[in-house]
């Protein structure tokens, strides 16, 4: 557990308990409370959410106090945290990640404002009465995690066109996520020649168990679906996808920069900033009922050109030509 890092407090909850610094707790500052429920690390992409903050004139530990809360996938701490966090009447609660963590704080309570990101339609999660007029104490971005997989998978196909046999790893932590991205794969795949095989992990012992299994079967390639367990487990899945030399794509480009092969996916940096942005306002007086939930319209495609040349892969022109980022 990190605490008391500068101005920023990061918080971790164990064995069902909430925990925070106990010289904040004995100062009781009085600046409005900002809880941010990561459902990987607590210090994921806070610089992006600061800058959200930041445009609205909201700065952490000057006018405002932001507690970043890290689940590392485990969704049985999520009672006891947002329990806390109500019976504390913070300003604001932002959640990341699955639907359940949106789902819960929206059960947990009716009137602190919620700023949620969630993979699927928020409309049809009940999260809100509509897009342009969520009508409630919640509003948030949508960020299509399993409707761009199918191009995920049409990109991997083109990077490595004779692969056929594609191991899909999903988090069987993360429900929601497992069926949008098992239902997304196996519906594409067919059309481009491929075979799907899945397996899961919710561990950092599964997910190395994984690579083992990997190591003796030989897959053509393996497609890691986005979960915010797996979001916090960047260096060991480069790690263990340069030492077996498995071709592996992902939905961050995180992967990526640490030395995974490609990856597809929304603009998380982008979307943490937009989640900052709505606290602040939030913050200021706005009301999440008049603030139009948005859909992410930026999305990021990486290659890294030095893990293709070691797994011997010659990048096809056509796929350069059209990546967003190109890692030398």
């Amino acid at each position: 557990m990190a605490i008391g890092i500068g101005r920023r407090q990061f918080i971790s909850v164990l064995g069902g308990a909430v925990a925070w610094p106990l010289a904040a707790r004995a100062q009781q500052p009085a600046l409005p409370v900002v809880g941010v429920i990561n459902s990987g690390a607590a210090d994921y992409n806070v610089a992006a959410f600061r800058k959200g903050l930041h445009e609205n004139g909201t700065i952490d530990g000057q006018n405002v106090t932001v507690e970043y809360y890290g689940l590392d996938g485990q969704f049985d701490r999520l009672p006891a945290l947002l329990a806390d966090l109500v019976r504390r009447q913070v300003a604001v609660i932002v959640t990341t990640g699955p639907a359940p963590v949106a789902r819960a704080a929206k059960d947990a309570t009716a009137t602190i404002p919620i700023v949620f990101s969630v993979p699927q339609d928020p409309v049809r999660l009940g999260l809100v009465a509509s897009l342009a007029r969520p009508g409630g104490n919640a509003t948030g971005i949508n960020f299509f995690a399993a409707e761009v997989q199918t191009k995920r998978l049409r990109l991997l196909h083109d990077l490595l066109p004779k692969a056929i046999r594609v191991t899909v790893l999903l988090n069987p932590s993360n429900p929601s996520n497992v069926e949008a991205y098992a239902r997304a794969v196996q519906e594409a795949a067919p059309a481009m020649g491929l075979q799907i095989q899945m397996l899961n992990a919710a561990t950092s012992g599964e997910i190395e168990a994984v690579f083992t299994a990997l190591a003796r079967e030989r897959p053509d390639a393996l497609f890691v679906a986005g979960d915010g367990f797996f979001n916090s487990r960047v260096v060991q899945f480069a790690t263990l996808a340069a030492v077996n030399k498995i071709p592996s794509s992902f939905s961050q480009r995180d992967f990526v920069a640490a030395g995974g092969l490609m990856s597809y996916g929304t603009d998380i940096a982008d979307m943490y900033q937009q989640l900052g942005a709505y606290t602040g306002r939030i913050l200021k007086g706005e009301k999440p009922a008049d603030l139009p939930v948005v859909q992410s319209t930026k999305f990021v495609f990486a290659v890294n050109l030095q893990t293709a040349r070691a797994l011997g892969i010659e990048v096809p022109p056509g796929v350069l030509s059209i990546a967003d980022e190109v890692i030398e």
